[in-house]
């Protein structure tokens, strides 16, 4: 599925959100849901199920981050919690890297990139 393909059937509700308007966010929402597909190909494999705890988890904070912090308004807090939606990303990427064994090699180049290539 294309980062397109993916925003057109995202609920109306969600599009309606104020934080809709910071692509970030709706990048790290494309990204959860192909990592929850990636996951399933993870939890094949007995070694694979802890990287896929791993990163539904860090990959659901980069969303979750930029929303709290988008709810905080301006200032101080929201930036906190925008650095922490990027520590999230960051450390998504590396489970991506440690998840390479089980993933195709096209799979995980794509989530080191950006989601709309």
């Amino acid at each position: 599925m294309t980062y397109e393909e993916w925003e057109g059937q995202v609920h109306e509700r969600v599009r309606a959100e104020p934080v809709w308007g910071f692509a970030g966010y709706r990048k790290a929402l494309f990204l959860y849901d192909l990592t929850w597909q990636d996951c399933d190909k993870l939890m094949n494999d007995r070694r694979g199920r802890a990287v896929a705890e791993q990163l539904v988890r860090c990959c659901g904070s980069i969303g979750a981050n930029i929303e709290e912090g988008h709810g905080r308004g301006y200032g101080k807090q929201r930036n906190w919690f925008l650095t922490v939606a990027i520590g999230s990303a960051r450390e998504t990427k590396g489970w991506y890297w440690r998840a390479r064994q089980l993933l195709p090699a096209d799979v995980v180049d794509h989530r080191w990139h950006s989601p709309t290539r």
